[in-house]
């Protein structure tokens, strides 16, 4: 029998190491991005045509490089930045294996253009699935340009797994965000199909994540800075009254490489321990720096994951200085003691002479035991001209106590005739019907066996969702013109997945039209969102259904009227007028699973007449 175990050809051990490298469009942007800052570059130019599946370019100022290591770079483990085993223990560069421009050569159409400083002419490469077609000299800038064209071509079944324009392009702008956060001193520009979606000159930090997240996160940022033997911690973290559904803006860099840890972000959650309202995450871009020898980042291909040798103290250190710059920058109760030198600063000084002691009138003839003053009279009042006069009581001052002299009216006695059957439990109709709001939360209604308790909110959440969820079938949604159209700005990442979701949007009513760069002008919104803000609408909808996606997974429409249900209910602490709480229980009862909420929780609970009759006797 003849030996079966072969040696793998390089162009097929190039494509199963693309598998693990190159998932998809980002991945590529993210190693190229990452190989143009290891190279030195202070101007990087991201271009895109659909969403990266036909063109990546990335143009950079840095080195370059020369005619050999131009073809060496499209080697298998082939690197600038280490030389031996040692080194990866003090690694400070983004890249270091060599696995990525052989991955993505692999599996695409690449050009590379480049040239050194000290050189006259470039390079210009040309390789297709690992073969090199040709290798010339040409003229080029300094530095490297490096195009991507048809992204797995060679691998079908892979291609056919990317998602949509807009999903993949979200991916792309969260690994650029990553790279330009960590990097705010480099100029970044992003191109998506001949439009610019970011122009990112050099700044620092804070106005790095102005430019990249909105305007409006000025106001929203706390500085965080601690400098210990073990680390050194700097960053922003976002006051807790701007903490969002999900977790898209958490951000952890250790040595300037962006990193997924559960540990450490736990210990920035325990730092807002009580000042973050339920099941909301706050904004966080922390940078760690630390001795490279005492962390281990060879741990996954991406690179995004981290062992520590101290992860103890780490934790502590986050947790300590995230809540002392909370408290430094009164964000959290505390008391200030030196707050009342503050009043003297609001009397305004005045001159000596100018200072008038105060007098006081008083009228020498009253008399309290007179008895010869007119009963409709009271005490005197002095008037302009000096005199004095008794003030005038009301002729009809005892009808002031009639009111509360009636009897308070009372509900009438509940009926149980004429009911129907609901779920096996009887419900008066509407016109017999006696119902009663506790706490403004629950609403009580008999039935024939007892009564029963409806969550107002979670009850009204279902009567939404499956009223949306039929308008996205059947495209049926009714639209309320705005008298004022108005403009939403939205960072670009939700401006991707509002046009990704745009179709479906408007089949539930909303008005909405494209207006230049990440803005959206809505003319019209859904009919049973009566006095809501459109850009709060939109900001919790988009919110929202992130939130479905990431955690329960579901599909796009039912996430999509899940998020629309949540935040166009009616609330807890909302009173409700008897003919509301009618319409609410008849559009309850004609639901499919009128029992059920959206989190899988009762929306109705029954008590019978016998469990009071048991409660009573003991």
């Amino acid at each position: 029998m003849s030996d079966i175990i072969q040696l793998l050809p390089d162009s097929v051990a190039n494509q199963i190491a693309a598998g693990e490298v190159v998932q998809r469009p980002a991945s590529a942007v993210k190693e190229l991005i990452e190989n143009a800052i290891d190279a030195g570059a202070d101007k990087i130019q991201l271009i895109l045509k659909d969403a990266g599946k036909s063109l990546i370019q990335v143009i950079d100022n840095g080195c370059g490089m020369s005619l050999t290591d131009a073809r060496m770079c499209f080697e298998r483990h082939a690197t600038s930045k280490i030389r031996k085993a040692e080194d990866l223990f003090a690694i400070r560069t983004m890249g270091f294996r060599g696995e990525a421009m052989a991955s993505i050569a692999a599996i695409a159409q690449v050009e590379l253009k480049t040239r050194r400083h000290e050189d006259e002419l470039g390079t210009c490469l040309t390789i297709e699935g690992s073969e090199v077609l040709s290798q010339v000299a040409c003229s080029a800038n300094t530095g490297s340009s490096i195009s991507v064209k048809n992204l797995f071509y060679n691998t079908p079944a892979r291609r056919n797994f990317l998602k949509s324009n807009p999903v993949e392009m979200r991916h792309i702008i969260d690994e650029f965000q990553r790279v330009a956060l960590a990097n705010p001193q480099i100029f970044f520009t992003l191109h998506h199909d001949g439009q610019e979606v970011y122009h990112l000159p050099g700044s620092n930090l804070k106005q790095r994540i102005i430019h990249l997240l909105g305007n409006n996160y000025n106001e929203r940022l706390v500085p965080v800075e601690e400098d210990t033997m073990v680390i050194k911690l700097q960053g922003f973290v976002g006051k807790p009254e701007y903490a969002r559904k999900t977790r898209g803006e958490q951000f952890f860099f250790v040595n300037n490489r962006f990193i997924r840890d559960a540990y450490l972000n736990h210990a920035v959650l325990m730092a807002f321990k009580e000042l973050l309202p339920e099941d909301t995450f706050p904004l966080y871009v922390l940078f760690i720096e630390i001795d490279p020898a005492k962390i281990d980042i060879n741990v996954h291909p991406t690179k995004t994951e981290i062992k520590y040798q101290d992860e103890q103290t780490i934790y502590a250190i986050i947790r300590s200085a995230v809540k002392r710059s909370l408290g430094r920058y009164n964000i959290t109760p505390s008391l200030d003691f030196d707050q009342e030198n503050s009043i003297e600063h609001l009397v305004t000084p005045k001159p000596f002479e100018e200072i008038v002691a105060p007098t006081i009138s008083f009228n020498p003839d009253f008399n309290p035991f007179n008895n010869d003053r007119a009963p409709q009279y009271d005490a005197p009042i002095r008037n302009s001209s000096g005199n004095y006069r008794s003030a005038p009581i009301p002729s009809n001052w005892d009808t002031l106590y009639e009111i509360s002299k009636k009897e308070v009216t009372v509900q009438h006695q509940m009926h149980d005739e004429k009911s129907i059957e609901v779920d096996d439990q009887e419900i008066n109709k509407p016109s017999e019907r006696q119902l009663f709001q506790i706490q403004n939360r629950f609403i009580l209604s008999q039935i024939k066996s007892g009564f029963m308790v409806i969550n107002q909110q979670a009850a009204h959440e279902r009567i939404l969702y499956e009223r949306f969820l039929q308008q996205l079938q059947n495209h049926s949604g009714v639209s309320q013109q705005s008298l004022f159209p108005q403009s939403v700005t939205l960072n670009s990442s939700d401006f991707e997945l509002l046009k990704e979701l745009l179709p479906d949007i408007r089949a539930l009513g909303f008005d909405i039209r494209e207006f230049g760069k990440n803005t959206v002008v809505v003319e019209g919104i859904p009919a049973d969102l009566n006095n809501t803000a459109e850009t709060e609408i939109l900001e919790h909808l988009l919110e929202g259904f992130k939130n479905n996606q990431s955690i329960l997974k579901l599909d796009k429409r039912d996430s999509l009227a899940r998020s629309l249900a949540r935040n166009a209910a009616t609330k807890m602490g909302t009173r409700m007028s008897l003919e509301e709480m009618n319409l609410l229980i008849d559009q309850l009862f004609a639901c499919q699973m009128p029992n059920v909420a959206l989190n899988g929780k009762l929306v109705i609970t029954t008590f019978t007449l016998t469990e009071l009759l048991e409660r009573f006797e003991k």
